[in-house]
Order: C-alpha cells, then structure tokens, then sequence
C-alpha cells in the first residue's frame, strides 16, 4: 500500500557540498543503527512512513519543510548505503529526474550481485510510478523516485510530483509488504489541506471502470473508433475530469493496436504496458463510460489519516503519545550511532526544537 502523503512547498536550488557531505554521514550512521537494532526490513517500513522520513530530514539539518527534503535526503540514503549493500542488506536505487529513469537498471545490476531473479522489483517500481503519475491524475507531475529493497526481496519506494501552477510538490510512499492490489485503494493513507475532483481509477468504485478500459484493450480499434468518432456529438457530465479534447484518435489508435496485440488480462497488467500513460487512461476512462455505463471515480484519495495533528486542531489536536514514540525512536537511534559527538549534538538540538511544546 502508499503508506502515506505529504504535500511541500516547491523549492529550488540545491544542498550545499558541505552541509550534504555531513547529512550522508548521518544518514549511514541512523540507517545502520536501525538495522543493527531491528534489521532491514525496519528501515523500509520507517522510510515508508511520512512522519517519520520528515523528521529524518530534519534531524539531517536540511529545510524542514520544503519539496527539497525529499530528493535530498533520499540522496543522502543512497549515498550512506554505498559500500555497505552487502552488509546492511539494504540498497537504494532512482532518485531525481535523470537518475530516477535508471531506477531498473540499478535494481537489476543489485539482483545480480544477489543472484536472485530482479523482474519482481522493477515491476513493482514502475507500477508504484504509474499509479501515481497515471492512474491517479491529481495535478501533479513525477520528477523524483527512489526504491529502496533488501536481500529478501521487500522494498519501498518515496517519490514525488510537482505542480508548477500551485508551486507544490507532493510526496508518496509505498510499503511493499503491505500492497495487496496496486489497483485497488492502494493508499492506506493520503494526507493534503486541498482535495478537488480527480481521475481516480483506482478507487473501488472504479472496479467496474478498470474491468471495462481492460476489455477495450482487448477489444480490435475499428470498433472502438466507431464510438469516439460520435464524441463530438455528446454533451459530457460537468462532474467529469476528462473531455473529448482529450482524446487523439490517431494516438489512440496507435495505443489500442498495441494493446489488442498484447490483450492485457486486467487493469494492471494494462497499466504496465510501455506507452500507455494518463492521456490513455483518461481517454479509455471516458470511451468505457460511453460504452459500457462504468464511471470512473472522481473522488480525492487526500484524506487526514496518518498525520499527527496541528497546534491550531486542525485536522485534530497534536496526537502527543504518537508524535514523542516517533521522537523517541530517532532520539534513540541518535543517542546509539557512531557519529562525532558534536554531529550528534547538533543533531539532537534539532530534534528537540522539533518537539511539540510542553510535550
């Protein structure tokens, strides 16, 4: 499932060398104390809680609040874990951009080493990817994803999306050991002060609208084509995220004679296929509509369910037990890692002023 959502400020600009040198430090030093401590399954399950990556970032001294802490901090992970993969059993792969696109060649270049077999893991990265720039379209533009996984074969990932318009960025994260279904209300929390009207198809309401967009995959394009050239001539619902302008028959034409030779067996397997992206998926959405009465969902996954509250009660009051166990975790983790002692101080002085006031 993506265990969680957190919603940034965008900001530029980049680290300082002599401030990262130092964050990688750190980074090494938590990751392999929580490792030495619970193993690495643990740090995959604490990366893929949103709360606790925030207050890593914080505790590693960059922007406690910007779109920066995500692709920095992860960096500085990957960073940590270099030369120490085969000990730790922990790798990192993807990140910013550029470097995100090499995410299957770096898993797979990690599972020779390991001589297991790295379809799984790529899978798993690439759909964790498409549902988030593809099956659920909420504005936001993918530009930075990391996968994080163990000898086991467990993994995580942290990614996030840009919105220039809003000038936000929104990050998610997903737990490998806790996805039933990439398809079907895969977010087990989804945390944003804004929700609107979204194309979310992977709501449960969506289930008849995945079921049919998978059979217009398998269905020969003349048939489908017959359909969208009466387009022009419907009035679309207003409630609805996508428009006839959205739909390209040339393009689509190109998609379905690709997917029709493949005849994907359901909506996952239709989402892995290369090419097909969040025009397609809009397009089919509406074609599955029109001809099978199957609408897809509109409804924002955002909800507040995994933060821990504000000052001001909104959503609700500072949940103080579980913001001081998160605390105390990294609290613990600093006070045990082979790190300079004045690091350590300067690190722990953040972590306290991040503390709630009279906690």
């Amino acid at each position: 499932m993506r265990t969680g959502f957190a919603q940034l400020p965008l900001h530029g600009g980049k680290a300082p060398a002599w401030l990262f040198r130092r964050m990688v430090r750190l980074a090494r030093a938590v990751v392999c104390h929580v490792v030495d401590e619970h193993g690495p399954d643990e740090v995959l399950a604490r990366l893929s809680d949103p709360y606790w990556f925030q207050a890593l970032g914080c505790v590693l001294g960059f922007d406690w609040h910007s779109s920066g802490v995500t692709t920095t901090t992860c960096g500085a992970i990957k960073e940590g874990v270099k030369g120490l993969e085969q000990e730790l059993g922990l790798y990192a792969a993807g990140g910013k951009g550029a470097a995100s696109r090499r995410t299957p060649g770096e898993i797979e270049a990690a599972c020779v080493r390991l001589a297991r077999a790295p379809d799984a893991l790529v899978q798993a990265s690439r759909l964790a990817a498409k549902v988030d720039s593809a099956a659920v379209q909420d504005g936001y533009e993918l530009y930075h994803h990391s996968f994080f996984f163990t000898r086991n074969g467990r993994w995580c990932v942290v990614q996030q999306g840009l919105n220039d318009g809003e000038g936000t960025a929104r990050r998610y994260h997903w737990l490998g050991s806790r996805v039933e279904s990439f398809v079907n209300e895969p977010h087990a929390a989804v945390c944003c002060d804004r929700r609107g009207e979204v194309l979310n198809l992977v709501a449960a309401e969506s289930d008849g609208s995945r079921a049919a967009i998978a059979e217009l995959a398998r269905t020969p394009d003349r048939d489908v084509a017959r359909v969208v050239e009466r387009l022009p001539t419907l009035v679309l619902p207003g409630r609805h995220p996508v428009a006839s302008a959205d739909i390209d028959p040339r393009y689509l034409h190109k998609i379905l004679v690709s997917t029709y030779e493949r005849a994907p067996a359901d909506f996952a397997a239709l989402l892995a296929v290369p090419g097909v992206g969040a025009k397609t998926l809009r397009a089919l959405a509406l074609i599955a509509e029109l001809i099978y009465g199957s609408p897809a969902s509109t409804r924002d996954p955002a909800r507040f369910s995994f933060a821990h509250g504000g000052k001001d009660g909104t959503p609700y009051a500072v949940d103080r037990e579980t913001y001081d166990r998160t605390i105390a975790v990294l609290h613990d983790a600093l006070g045990r890692a082979a790190v300079d002692a004045g690091e350590k101080r300067q690190a722990l002085r953040r972590l306290a002023a991040f503390a709630p006031p009279g906690g």
